[in-house]
């Protein structure tokens, strides 16, 4: 029995499949290669195929005995979906509706959704609950919250189970420097500095010095990928094991500004930048800090990698070798 990964040749979704295959699990990786990269697949079966088309779904399913889903597939970029709403919502919900659909089919009851801090909008409270309201602010979030509103009612009428994990800012790459962050165009912060540092990135500004923080910049809360990857295998075996849906926040409740992050990147290149200032973005708000209190204690998870200088190490490990 295999585990189908969609957007699996991406960023947090290889991480993800080399965590399961370190587990023994099989894998299917299914993804268009869009925004993936088919180097970054390190076993398992690739299927290249677009989600939007429901007969390849449909031929994944027919050819594979998958016991299941960890969907990953979706366009991310908040600008973008800000410039492009309609493609964001055609995209992401199209691809989920016939992933949900070709699951109910093969008789699939186990999924794991990559949802996102961006369902939460504004936070009302510092650190978000699990059970703050959902109010996004841009189309990424807004496209992200409908599908998490769509998951009860296939839970409630035909027995879906499934986990939906709300990241925060997932950030570094595979210790072992395998596996990397690698988007064309690259809109993180982290990934963006380490290449203007190399000099592969022609210009590098911070967006927004006004904020009501410490430095005036904005406070977000970063999570090493590996250790997400970690907790999307906790969640399938609590799934299995338990049968109860639930969503979940990956976070730390730390937080780093900007400038902060800045400061420690320079520590570990030895290299030094001098900083341009812009407007804040549309959608930005000035904080944003997970509570990891459910993580912990209901899913067992436990960040062995987030430390904002290794975040930074395995990062710029990756760059300058790819």
């Amino acid at each position: 029995m295999a585990i189908l990964v969609t957007g699996g040749a991406g960023y947090i979704g290889s991480h993800t499949v080399k965590e399961l295959l370190k587990r023994k699990y099989e894998v299917v990786v299914f993804d268009n290669l869009s925004t993936g990269h088919r180097e970054l697949v390190r076993g398992g079966y690739l299927v290249q195929a677009d989600l939007r088309s429901l007969e390849e779904v449909r031929k994944v399913f027919r050819r594979y005995r998958v016991e299941a889903v960890m969907h990953f597939a979706a366009l991310m970029q908040v600008g973008e979906s800000y410039a492009d709403p309609q493609k964001y919502y055609l995209h992401n919900l199209i691809s989920s509706l016939n992933l949900l659909q070709a699951m109910l089919e093969a008789g699939v009851k186990h999924l794991i959704f990559s949802s996102s801090a961006a369902v939460y909008g504004q936070p009302s409270e510092i650190p978000i609950r699990e059970d703050h309201p959902l109010q996004p602010i841009n189309p990424y979030g807004a496209s992200k919250f409908m599908v998490e509103r769509i998951l009860p009612d296939y839970d409630r009428a035909y027995g879906l189970k499934y986990i939906s994990l709300r990241y925060f800012n997932a950030a570094g790459a595979d210790p072992e420097g395998e596996l990397g962050e690698w988007h064309d165009p690259e809109t993180h912060l982290i990934p963006n500095f380490l290449l203007y540092l190399q000099g592969r990135n022609p210009g590098f500004q911070v967006f927004g010095r006004d904020f009501p923080t410490s430095d005036g910049t904005a406070i977000r809360d970063y999570i090493h990928v590996t250790d997400l990857a970690a907790a999307h295998v906790l969640a399938l075996e609590k799934l299995k094991s338990e049968q109860n849906s639930q969503v979940v926040n990956l976070g730390s409740s730390r937080g780093y500004s900007v400038l902060e992050v800045i400061r420690t990147a320079e520590k570990v290149t030895g290299r030094q930048a001098s900083l341009k200032f812009g407007p804040r973005r549309p959608g930005d708000v000035p904080v944003l800090l997970a509570s990891s209190e459910r993580a912990e204690t209901w899913l067992g998870w436990r960040r062995e990698h987030s430390d904002l200088e290794f975040i930074i190490q395995t990062a710029w490990k990756w760059h300058l070798n790819h």
